[in-house]
């Protein structure tokens, strides 16, 4: 990971080449799916730019660059939303050529604030999924342990129809210190 670098994407600027490469990211990325018969999420059209430029202007969209590269030249992403205190990871996304190299971890670590707990909703039997975010230290929530803000997410990802998979919501304490990355 030392040849990357986690930054906040900026605020104040930005172009339609940047936004393009965090989608050919999402797209990248979703295509080992496809390999566990879920094709549907292989096929899913990632965040549309305006989208992603919402995050950006506002603060939450993180990016993993290589070091000296500008922001076209991404090679992972994270997208914040704050849920009912948390601080939710809506998506992680790091294209599969730079994978297994802590970027993940290192995304998902920036995002988080101190005093302040993480949750995401993911697949359960995904092995980059729920075993691997419980890894970093998150934890699956029960249902009677969903904030509400956890169950409209919830709601709009059955409506999206991702159920067809299992799915759970996790959480990570604000002051969870795990395992250095690598």
């Amino acid at each position: 990971m030392r040849d990357l670098v986690i930054a906040v994407a900026a605020a104040d600027g930005g172009t339609a080449a940047e936004l393009e490469r965090l989608r050919e990211i999402e797209r990248a990325a979703g295509e080992p799916f496809r390999a566990l018969g879920m094709a549907a999420i292989a096929d899913d059209e990632p965040p549309a730019p305006a989208v992603l430029d919402g995050y950006r202007r506002a603060g939450r969209l993180w990016l993993a660059l290589p070091d000296g590269a500008g922001p076209d030249a991404a090679v992972g992403y994270l997208l914040a939303d704050e849920v009912d205190g948390a601080v939710h990871v809506e998506q992680v996304s790091v294209h599969p050529a730079w994978g297994r190299r802590g970027i993940g971890r290192a995304l998902i670590d920036a995002a988080a604030r101190p005093d302040t707990a993480q949750t995401l909703t993911t697949f359960t039997e995904v092995p980059w999924n729920a075993p691997y975010y419980a890894r970093l230290g998150f934890r699956t929530l029960t249902e009677a342990e969903l904030t509400p803000g956890l169950r409209a997410i919830r709601a709009h990802e059955r409506e999206l129809g991702l159920d067809r998979w299992p799915r759970v919501c996790m959480r990570r304490p604000a002051a969870w210190a795990g395992p250095a990355a690598g």
